[in-house]
């Protein structure tokens, strides 16, 4: 197994000081540096102590070693594409996110400013917490087995309203979801 706790850490900002501090009970920067490194071994309630600190699943802290993760090897500047130093692990932001499942919705025919082809990944939230959700695209299950989609626009009581993203719909209201999916992340082939 690899150990990405450097990787996480580095793509999320962090000092080890930083994520030492986050830990539930703290610890010191210098143990988080000897997990990352190897030196110590990581055991599963230090991949729960750091996984809550940083906000991930414990398992994204470790990955496989049969095949290779992608990498970051250089990022866009305002002078233009400069190299790193050193190649790190590319860490979707999907798993920098401790929250709850994530569900994909794949787009066949082209809506609003989503084309076919496209892929949207969701992440299910409760509907209490929906007021954060305000003007952001969502999926919400219906009755029958059926969902509507489109950008969260009110929320009064249980009745939530979803306006659809091709032009010319009207709103969707939906008398209590057991659950809403927000939108976190769109792949598009170029």
């Amino acid at each position: 197994m690899i150990n990405r706790i450097r990787a996480i850490r580095k793509q999320k900002g962090l000092t080890l000081a930083e994520v030492a501090e986050a830990c539930d009970p703290p610890t010191t920067a210098q143990t988080i540096g000897r997990l990352e490194t190897g030196m110590r071994n990581l055991s599963l309630v230090w991949m729960n102590r750091i996984g809550a600190a940083l906000g991930v699943d414990p398992e994204t802290l470790v990955k496989g070693e049969e095949q290779p993760a992608p990498q970051v090897v250089a990022r866009l500047t305002d002078t233009g594409p400069e190299g790193l130093t050193a190649p790190r692990d590319a860490i979707l932001p999907t798993e920098l996110v401790d929250g709850g499942a994530l569900i994909c919705l794949v787009v066949e025919y082209s809506q609003g400013e989503y084309r076919s082809g496209d892929q949207l990944w969701m992440r299910k939230v409760d509907p209490e917490d929906s007021h954060a959700l305000m003007n952001r695209d969502v999926l919400a299950p219906r009755s029958g087995g059926r969902f509507a989609f489109g950008r969260l626009i009110d929320r009064k009581g249980s009745f939530v309203g979803l306006l659809p993203p091709g032009s010319g719909q009207r709103q969707i209201v939906i008398d209590g979801p057991p659950w809403l999916a927000v939108a976190e992340m769109l792949v598009r082939k170029l």
